[in-house]
């Protein structure tokens, strides 16, 4: 018997059906969307733009954990008991993001089970990441990990056609996100621009070639 083809998920139809549990909004490049220690009341969707997730230390010392995209969810603790935010979401760029409130988006996750497939996905998804950023961060090279880091930001791997030229980032969050200092980030873009691998062109372009970076003497982990 042929297995039974489920539509794929629609951004318009899924917020249709939600109806006023949620708002969208747009925001300005670096405009914070919600500060590490705020309520943890909804969900957020990325309709369009990039956004940054940062944490702050008790000394004050700030971390990039994570940038997300277009058709990513963030904001997703609150369904898991968590009161307040741990994270500080900002815009990377010009950016389209819908609010889902808590109580909407818990009733849709019961009645549409297209959106429930595609929400697990996705949290199935980040679980997957930080698995593989922790093998990164143990195993690799700061080399390695930055052509890995360049590769995720331009979609390399996703669903649908990768976006190869990344919006303007700075050196000094390359460095935070993979755990090294800027002058060796320099370094690594200088000598992946020379082999070839990346070109700067309104930000960075990555090609697919970058990925020999990452696919050379791939940490081996006994199961």
């Amino acid at each position: 018997m042929a297995a039974k083809h489920r539509p794929s998920f629609d951004p318009k139809a899924f917020l249709a059906k939600i109806g006023d549990g949620h708002d969208v909004n747009k925001y300005r490049k670096d405009q914070i969307i919600f500060s590490q220690g705020d309520p943890a009341d909804a969900v957020f969707y990325v309709q369009k733009g990039k956004v940054k997730i940062t944490v702050i230390s008790a000394q004050g010392k700030e971390a990039v954990i994570a940038i997300l995209g277009t058709d990513e969810f963030f904001g997703e603790g609150c369904l898991a008991g968590q009161t307040q935010r741990i994270a500080t979401v900002a815009a990377m760029t010009d950016s389209v993001i819908t609010r889902l409130e808590k109580a909407a988006i818990i009733q849709v996750i019961h009645r549409e089970p297209t959106f429930s497939e595609k929400f697990i996905a996705h949290l199935l998804g980040r679980s997957i990441r930080v698995e593989a950023d922790l093998v990164d961060q143990l195993f690799n090279s700061s080399e390695k990990r930055l052509a890995r880091l360049l590769l995720l930001l331009a979609n390399f791997g996703k669903e649908g056609q990768p976006e190869p030229v990344i919006p303007k980032i700075s050196q000094e969050t390359l460095a935070e996100m993979i755990g090294t200092t800027r002058s060796r980030v320099s370094f690594f873009m200088n000598k992946f621009r020379k082999l070839g691998f990346i070109d700067y062109n309104g930000g960075i372009e990555v090609h697919s070639s970058l990925l020999n970076i990452v696919l050379h003497d791939q940490p081996e982990i006994n199961t």
